[in-house]
């Protein structure tokens, strides 16, 4: 190979080896916190192993889900309030996967930029590590991808990658029947659906993230990148309190589109709109985009982002769990004959 003085490096390309193993250094203590039964290794390795005994299990089903966080990521990004969005997407994987019944284990992201900024990378996987250490699940790997070129500076994606497990009969939905009770646990906000629209309304509002919130304190910004909430821990005592027949996360599509995905053939829901207040952040967006409220409840999780679907002797008991575990449940439907979702009251 010939040799020349003025030879290019990686690092003139656009790419810092040096800039990503400073960032694997800084992440290692917050994966490590995340550590649980079952993990046998740490980062840095070409994988990542986990040991389904020594985790408990005997006879397993492995559950995966991935997902990623959406636009909501612009507004991370723009006003540099990037550590919150770590627990989104890990959020975003565990609460769909926990909808199967399983307990989450482990977890992977990915993160992709054009340029490689250590302190901001590390403050988005430092989120990721709490939002699994709050699940019971272990951050074990990743991957950091520096792509010079393919991104805007300062701009960057993320994907997650959740693995949990359940002994063999263990899923859910499960025997839901009709005359089963439907009970929605409160979100924390917009969660991470939907934001396309939410920009677009901020924009014809004339609202920067700056601006006041008009719907609470603080500005918008910071309001509207309160984290997804993070339902295992609850969702998995009121499975183990048995009576629980199923379990929607309800995301893109609201309550519409993510409910009938756990009933059987023949088999409807009726909700009771009156039985929660909506909060005021959908108020806001409704009234500013002059969304109808069948709209609404299609695009946005309303205040309901997790549904529980239980036997009708065991809702005192289930409901009391929950609480206890901290969440806010109303009783807000019924399993019915029919197909589909449907609707009584108005959303006040």
């Amino acid at each position: 190979m010939a040799s020349k003085t003025n030879g290019l490096t990686y690092a003139d390309a656009g790419v810092d080896i040096d800039a990503g193993n400073a960032l694997v250094e800084r992440i290692k203590p917050a994966a490590a916190a995340t550590r649980r039964p079952g993990v046998m290794s740490g980062l840095g390795g070409f994988g990542a192993l986990f040991d389904l005994k020594a985790a408990g299990y005997t006879d397993p089903v492995l559950v995966a889900a991935t997902d990623g966080v959406g636009t909501k990521l612009r507004i991370a990004i723009d006003t540099g309030h990037v550590d919150g969005v770590g627990i989104d997407l890990v959020a975003m994987c565990v609460n769909d996967l926990v909808c199967q019944g399983a307990e989450p284990l482990f977890f992977l992201d990915y993160f992709a930029t054009g340029a490689l900024e250590t302190e901001a990378a590390a403050r988005v996987v430092e989120g990721i590590a709490d939002g699994c250490k709050r699940s019971g699940c272990a951050l074990i790997g990743g991957e950091t991808a520096e792509m010079p070129g393919m991104y805007d500076a300062g701009d960057f994606d993320l994907a997650g990658f959740a693995v949990g497990a359940m002994e063999r009969g263990r899923h859910l939905p499960a025997n839901v029947s009709v005359g089963d009770v439907v009970l929605g646990l409160a979100s924390d906000g917009v969660h991470s659906n939907g934001f396309s629209l939410v920009r677009k309304v901020a924009e014809l509002e004339g609202l920067t993230w700056a601006s006041p919130a008009p719907f609470g304190y603080g500005t918008l910004g910071e309001q509207l990148l309160t984290p997804t909430r993070l339902y295992v821990t609850q969702v998995l005592a009121a499975i183990q309190a048995g009576g629980v027949h199923a379990l929607a996360h309800i995301t893109g599509g609201g309550l519409t589109e993510n409910l009938p995905r756990v009933l059987g053939e023949g088999q409807g829901i009726e909700i009771d709109l009156s039985a929660w207040s909506l909060p005021p952040v959908f108020r806001w967006l409704a009234d500013a985009a002059g969304m109808e409220q069948s709209e609404l409840l299609k695009t946005f999780n309303s205040g309901i982002g997790m549904a529980v679907i239980v036997a009708a002797d065991r809702v005192d008991d289930i409901t009391k769990v929950l609480r206890e575990a901290g969440e806010t449940v109303y009783t807000i439907g019924r399993v019915t004959e029919g197909e589909g979702v449907s609707y009584t009251g108005t959303l006040a």
